[in-house]
């Protein structure tokens, strides 16, 4: 769901990343709590759509970082549906489908460097409370790097799945990428050991 930087000179590239991450967080504030509506939503979604032309990001690009979600939007969905209505069911999942949307523009056009530079200094104040930014930063870089190695993961695993006729099975999808990820978790751990990063 996180993109990889995409090298470019529009506006949304050349703000600074600090500003980018707080309007980011500003943004999906103001959408949970004022849109109400589905109409609402369909204005959002528009402005949203704008900001990735501003970015000279291709349609390609922006429906691949939001295609991962489309299962569990669904399921809220039906969900919503059940519980609520149709209208609260396209709001819920709009909102949710623009945070992502607009997480994914951030990081398209934000080099992952920056962002940590940015967490970094901005939890500087904290270390006389004894918290470290810099293993902070290092938790975010591993986190941002472990959602794509899970989404390839889980894609070689569903396509395996499906070569054996099991593409109905959860059991055939979920044992496989437990066992991988953990194997993958480990191999991390060994080689941050290796290199001197431990809890002492």
């Amino acid at each position: 769901m996180i993109g990889l930087y995409r090298p470019g000179d529009s506006l949304l590239h050349r703000m600074p990343a600090g500003l980018k991450l707080v309007l980011l967080i500003v943004s999906i504030l103001v959408a949970t709590v004022f849109v109400r509506t589905p109409l609402e939503v369909g204005v959002v979604v528009l402005a949203v759509g704008a900001l990735f032309a501003v970015a000279r990001i291709p349609w390609s690009v922006a429906v691949a970082q939001l295609r991962p979600v489309v299962w569990m939007l669904l399921i809220i969905a039906v969900f919503q549906v059940w519980i609520t209505s149709p209208a609260r069911a396209v709001v819920v999942c709009g909102v949710l489908l623009i945070s992502v949307a607009l997480a994914a523009l951030v990081t398209l056009t934000t080099r992952v460097t920056d962002m940590l530079d940015t967490v970094s200094r901005a939890l500087g104040p904290l270390r006389r409370f004894g918290v470290d930014p810099d293993r902070i930063g290092l938790l975010l870089a591993l986190a941002i790097r472990c959602i794509p190695l899970l989404t390839g993961i889980v894609q070689e695993v569903a396509q395996a799945r499906k070569a054996r006729g099991l593409q109905w099975s959860m059991t055939a999808l979920a044992t496989p990428v437990l066992v991988r990820a953990l194997r993958t978790a480990d191999a991390m751990g060994d080689a941050l050991v290796a290199r001197g990063v431990d809890d002492d």
